[in-house]
């Protein structure tokens, strides 16, 4: 068996500098995000698609307890068959599945923290050397681009999970193991005790994941429970399985190498409307619960599963303020970017713009509502006009649903920048499509609740204070998780940070150049807040690990 006390020496050097980074916000990235061949080696990319390659069509070597029989769930968005089969768990197969992850955790929490967040930062970094294989794995679940999926299902959902390790190691290391407490008298000797604090783990851990962000959303939580004692059961979206299948076996390999239950980590997959999710969320061991998905079933959730602690992660309606800009060209080529990115199909992407209806001031003179239209259409074109650029940028259409929602948008209001199909120029049959941009009017509903997808509304407002009041009530009503404001007068925006505060949104102001409000950084951004309905936690702080454990005192004459 491999020495623990010499991996908590090898990775004590990265968690220290995780640490002082989530202390400082400074700028830090313990994982290259880069393909380049130059960082890797020449033989990582082929290397990489022939692990992927050798995947497809065959039963994925995992094991779940309580499983009964295979499932193949996945729905390829680029159109490549997956054609891989899991464990299947019924609902009925739930109890023996807690019962294995319970059965796993005493020898866990007495390991205490410096082993857990050795061997948490040891997953991470075994799951990084993987980079390639988990891209493809990212790409032909979630419909990502390869290089979205190599840095936002790799290097950058690996850096918020280190950064959950490094808040998680803080928490618990915040009081120490054992002290000897001695209290003067007025007589006699001291009262002497021995006390000792143990980090104990709430329970079963349960992490619900996304189809869209299969890794980057789930990594938060999943090494947060784990690494504060928490055994965590893995329930990936049905077709998203592949990334978070990787990732626990992964898990599960280092568990056993250095002694531990391989059941501390789980795999529970089932399909599309089964209802696994929602009984492994109610079982009374289930103590810790990551979400990120709908606001329907987030609430349900925070609502129902009372004997847990629920950390969601929900929709939430993004807006854009723009009161004046000194550079509408930037400007709205900074919005093309982030409306293009991954085809909306992000929780941070911007979705309605409110304008004055009298137009904008800019550094040219007078914009009308129809010029910023018109320079976000041409933006938009120089941005998405090469097809084999394109494809790169807007990656593939997730599912069904979200075509179903970019056409009944395109009748909610006047289209003025149309969707448009572009072809894939190496796989036929994937969905790619160019935003839509509709004129909504202000008293349309559409634009109020999140259109998730390629789908944008221009909103005219009576001036920039209806715009702000517009953006505020959106918040309070259906929650959001970012905002860009435009403005080149110093009260408009001192008026609109008002607002974010008011209503706990991330807020970017006068974004015109490679900084994209739809993007957020590990180590210094936080995304989300909870402070709105869009989220009850955020990615991450010390609120979002430290209720994960409780700390028992026991204590002896001494």
């Amino acid at each position: 068996m491999p020495d623990s006390d010499a991996l908590i020496a090898t990775h004590a050097p990265l968690l220290a500098q995780a640490r002082e980074a989530a202390r400082t916000r400074a700028y830090f990235a313990a994982f290259a995000e880069s393909p380049s061949t130059r960082i890797w080696g020449e033989a990582a990319p082929p290397d990489g698609r022939a692990a992927f390659d050798a995947l497809l069509h065959q039963t994925f070597p995992l094991h779940t307890p309580g499983a009964r029989g295979l499932i193949a769930p996945e729905v390829p968005p680029y159109g490549v068959p997956l054609d891989i089969s899991y464990p299947h768990l019924h609902a009925d197969g739930v109890d023996e599945l807690v019962r294995a992850a319970k059965k796993a955790m005493p020898a866990w929490r007495d390991a205490g923290p410096e082993i857990r967040s050795a061997i948490g930062i040891e997953i991470l970094t075994r799951i990084n050397a993987r980079s390639f294989e988990f891209a493809h794995a990212v790409m032909h679940t979630s419909g990502q681009a390869f290089v979205m999926a190599f840095q936002a299902g790799g290097a950058h959902a690996h850096e918020r999970g280190l950064e959950a390790i490094a808040y998680a190691y803080d928490a618990m290391t915040q009081v120490p193991t054992a002290v000897s407490w001695e209290k003067a008298r007025s007589k006699g000797e001291p009262q002497r005790l021995a006390k000792t604090f143990t980090i104990v783990p709430r329970g079963v851990a349960l992490v619900i994941g996304c189809s869209t962000f299969p890794t980057w959303n789930s990594y938060p939580g999943f090494f947060a429970s784990l690494v504060t004692g928490n055994p965590v059961i893995v329930k990936p979206h049905p077709h998203a399985v592949l990334p978070l299948a990787l990732t626990v076996g992964v898990a599960r390999d280092v568990l056993t190498e250095y002694g531990f239950d391989p059941n501390l980590v789980t795999l529970a997959v089932d399909g599309t409307g089964e209802t696994v999710a929602s009984t492994l969320a109610m079982h009374p061991d289930v103590r810790v619960i990551d979400y990120t998905g709908s606001t329907s079933y987030g609430e349900w959730l925070e609502a129902n599963a009372l004997q847990a602690r629920v950390f969601t992660e929900k929709a939430g309606v993004n807006c854009v303020v723009i009161d004046s800009t000194d550079d509408l060209n930037g400007l709205a080529a900074n919005l093309a970017y982030s409306l293009s990115l991954y085809s909306g199909q992000m929780c941070t992407t911007p979705q309605t713009i409110f304008i004055p209806r009298a137009g904008i001031a800019t550094e040219s003179g007078p914009a009308s509502v129809a010029d910023v239209v018109t320079t976000l259409g041409s933006a938009l074109d120089d941005l998405l006009g090469d097809p084999a650029r394109a494809v790169n940028m807007l990656g593939a259409i997730v599912d069904d649903a979200v075509l179903r929602r970019l056409d009944e948008a395109s009748t909610a209001g006047e289209v003025v920048i149309k969707s448009r199909a572009i072809e894939h120029p190496e796989f036929a049959a994937a969905r790619v499509r160019t935003p839509l941009v509709v004129r909504a009017a202000a008293d349309a509903d559409a634009y109020r609740h999140e259109c998730f997808g390629p789908i944008a509304f221009i909103v005219e407002t009576a001036d920039t204070a209806a715009s702000l009041d517009a953006w505020r009530r959106i918040v309070e009503a259906s929650g959001s998780l970012t905002a860009s404001v435009y403005s080149t007068d110093a009260d408009v925006l001192a008026a609109a940070h008002a607002v974010a505060l008011d209503t706990g949104v991330s807020m970017s102001s006068n974004l015109t150049t490679d900084t994209y409000v739809n993007q957020t950084v590990a180590f210094s951004d936080y995304h989300g807040t909870g402070a709105n309905r869009a989220a009850n936690a955020t990615l991450t702080d010390l609120a979002f690990v430290a209720d994960r454990f409780r700390i028992v005192e026991t204590r002896r004459p001494q």
